[in-house]
């Protein structure tokens, strides 16, 4: 998948709006997730444009739209350019939609399974070589960084790719970027009608033409309650090299895994 920084003028504005919404503790709004989770990644318009780049609004120097103010609900563990630079935003406690799926070993769960726990779930292609294998240094950060609350936390994802949903799939890409080393870890995958099934439940977007085309999909993070309510969302992004390489500079991806790291930290219990 391909993310860019570049924001379209609509785009801003929405997320101007959605953070400014925050600030004024909108989160009573019962459709808002669904309505933030589209402001915040605007790929409904890429999609029906037909591009191949997915132009994620929430660039992470938009502080401005608050004017210095902190959105409600952030733990106070979270600095305010941490909160900017993860576009993180807290949403309605509703209970996460649950699923049933099988991970990277085989093993077949239920998100319900994972009760008592922090769950931070992030939606990947195991064929990326774009954004994904960026957040799963963020994620490897992450797990270092909580120290012995790590044990309270669960990474996980859900594949995007209908075309490449093999368990083996999902294995090869977490060995490849050491999230393997993760032992709360679980890349989950399954039929693809029950994955177009999570994706809708999430508000995930994904176009996938063909096998050998870019998957294009939503780049969102859901932080996961231990009592299985969806209690924040985080916007993943990337830069691009001159030749099309995707990357984050070293200290944006320490200070991503420390985020996502302080904000499950803040949720364990």
């Amino acid at each position: 998948m391909r993310s860019s920084r570049q924001v379209p003028p609509y785009g801003a504005d929405t997320v101007q709006a959605a953070r400014a919404a925050d600030a004024r503790g909108a989160a009573s709004d019962p459709n808002r997730r669904a309505w933030m989770v589209t402001a915040a990644c605007a790929v409904a318009v890429i999609l029906i444009a037909g591009l191949v780049t997915v132009v994620v609004a929430g660039r992470r120097d938009d502080a401005a739209a608050l004017d210095g103010q902190r959105p409600s609900g952030i733990p106070a563990s979270v600095s305010l350019p941490t909160i900017n630079l993860m576009g993180l935003s807290p949403v309605p406690a509703r209970a996460a939609p649950g699923f049933r799926l099988t991970d990277q070993k085989g093993r077949t769960l239920t998100l319900s399974s994972l009760h008592g726990k922090v769950v931070v779930l992030n939606f990947m292609d195991p064929h990326c070589t774009d954004i994904c294998p960026l957040v799963s240094q963020e994620f490897v950060d992450a797990q270092h960084d909580l120290g012995k609350a790590a044990g309270q936390v669960v990474f996980a994802a859900v594949n995007v790719n209908q075309f490449f949903n093999r368990v083996s799939d999902v294995a090869a890409f977490s060995n490849e970027h050491q999230l393997s080393s993760i032992p709360s870890w679980h890349f989950f995958t399954g039929p693809v009608n029950s994955l177009q099934a999570i994706w809708h439940g999430y508000d995930v977007a994904v176009a996938a033409p063909n096998p050998n085309a870019d998957i294009v999909h939503t780049s969102v993070m859901y932080f996961i309650g231990p009592d299985g309510h969806e209690r924040y969302i985080a916007v993943p992004m990337d830069d691009h090299t001159t030749s099309g390489t995707a990357y984050l500079p070293p200290g944006q991806i320490t200070a991503w895994g420390r985020g996502i790291a302080q904000v499950a930290g803040s949720l364990a219990p």
